[in-house]
């Protein structure tokens, strides 16, 4: 193929692109696992973990007992040379920091599972569990991992789900249509964690179809959002949250 048909292809691909909707401006490469996207016109970081090459962590208390509250305060190596790759916040916490949902690190579960009603998006129902384990990985809403009972190594609870088995959650477009920076979490196939970080505020009905639609998710959970969602990846000096304290935190690890 010359070089006047390839940019005829790439131009007509970028059309397609367009009216579809997604527009990628930089995929994940094998060295670098985040990179910038749009989505319906607005920008994003999409970390992308296959999990055969990543090993994803969860990270709250150190071995005192304080939280770890900063991204860069996360270990710089894991187990058996791993280097950390990328790390962001794992979910909702108190003022204490601590997680209001369910929480189980190293296979030990150090806050049980939350399903009061409320106030919040954590509580905009049906939230969600992240989880690994040796049952493999995935997103499920609460109920449903509650009855599955996987057995698992890490866990996060969240919410709301923003995609359920393919559909997009039911209240969230009347819930809310406020634009803020949002950040939420899939796993493909079992096979990869993919990470949504917005660039700028959006809504919540746009960050739903971003997973669904963009990412092309079957389920998809939201971690937390604000001013600025905190994304620490350590090889794009990227540098997370440097004033405001976090609770729990993924800590996503590239094995040697």
């Amino acid at each position: 193929m010359d070089n006047a048909m390839m940019k005829a292809l790439v131009f007509q691909l970028g059309l397609l692109c367009a009216f579809l909707g997604f527009e990628s401006i930089q995929a994940a490469s094998a060295s670098t696992p985040c990179g910038p996207q749009t989505f319906e016109g607005k920008s994003y970081t999409i970390c992308e973990a296959p999990l055969s090459r990543f090993r994803v962590r969860l990270f709250w208390q150190r071995p005192d007992g304080k939280p770890y509250s900063y991204l860069n305060a996360l270990p710089a190596a894991g187990e058996n040379g791993e280097r950390l790759a990328f790390a962001l916040n794992a979910g909702m916490f108190d003022k204490e920091y601590k997680p209001v949902g369910l929480y189980v690190q190293d296979g030990q579960e150090l806050v049980k599972a939350n399903t009061k009603s409320g106030p919040g998006n954590f509580h905009l129902k049906p939230n969600g569990v992240f989880y690994l384990g040796n049952d493999g990985a995935g997103v499920l809403d609460t109920a449903a991992f509650l009855k599955k009972k996987p057995k698992v190594e890490f866990a996060t609870q969240s919410g709301p789900m923003l995609v359920i088995d393919g559909k997009l959650h039911p209240r969230i477009a009347r819930a809310s249509l406020s634009a803020k920076r949002r950040d939420g979490v899939c796993v493909r196939d079992g096979k990869a964690a993919l990470f949504a970080i917005s660039e700028e505020d959006v809504a919540f009905d746009t960050f739903e179809r971003l997973f669904r639609d963009g990412l092309k998710c079957r389920n998809a959970l939201f971690l937390d959002g604000g001013s600025a969602p905190a994304l620490y990846v350590p090889s794009a000096s990227r540098s997370g949250n440097s004033f405001l304290s976090l609770g729990p935190l993924i800590g996503v690890y590239e094995k040697p």
